[in-house]
């Protein structure tokens, strides 16, 4: 008996078949990345990811308007009135008891010192965007002394927290720090 061997020798056709299909497999990769490339984000959206803003100018009961990742990012340096009259508020009175403050743990009480900057309680940072139905609101007015959106009747106090109307959460607080006394950086 003559032993045979169960693998044969590869032949010239077998490897052309690897050999094509190694080729299709890099040719259909390349023609997928443009498109898997497109979905990264744009540079100038990488660029907007973090900002600095000049708070040095910022008298006591004035506000600025900062524009970050394409929603306004409302910055108040609230008098000592509006910061008494925001620590005196009780949490049983809060629709939304969440500080919703990006900086602290989920879940942190809405008080007037988890909505503010640490250190600095006069100066406020917020997202200026309802949430209710994401309109912009306007300062300084409404029932609470803080902001009121015009557009179905939402009334935040002056720490940002809806105290009346359809809104169902405060203002959200995004990630900030101190580059300095007098540089602020948003994200």
């Amino acid at each position: 008996m003559a032993a045979t061997s169960d693998m044969a020798e590869p032949t010239r056709r077998d490897i052309l078949y690897i050999a094509t299909g190694a080729v299709g497999v890099v040719a259909t990769a390349g023609a997928i990345w443009p498109f898997i490339d497109q979905m990264n984000p744009d540079a100038s959206t990488l660029a907007l990811a973090s900002i600095e803003v000049d708070i040095s100018a910022i008298e006591a009961g004035q506000s600025i308007t900062a524009k970050w990742r394409g929603k306004p990012v409302f910055i108040r340096n609230r008098t000592e009135k509006e910061v008494e009259e925001g620590k005196d508020v009780p949490l049983a009175e809060l629709r939304d008891t969440n500080a919703r403050n990006a900086n602290l743990p989920d879940g942190s009480e809405a008080t007037d010192e988890n909505r503010a900057a640490p250190g600095q309680e006069n100066l406020l940072v917020m997202i200026g965007v309802c949430t209710h139905l994401g309109c912009i609101p306007l300062g300084q007015q409404g029932d609470f002394g803080g902001w009121f959106c015009p557009c179905h009747g939402s009334h935040y106090d002056t720490a940002g927290r809806i105290r009346k109307g359809p809104a169902p959460e405060n203002l959200h607080i995004p990630v900030y720090s101190f580059v300095s006394d007098t540089k602020l950086k948003i994200g």
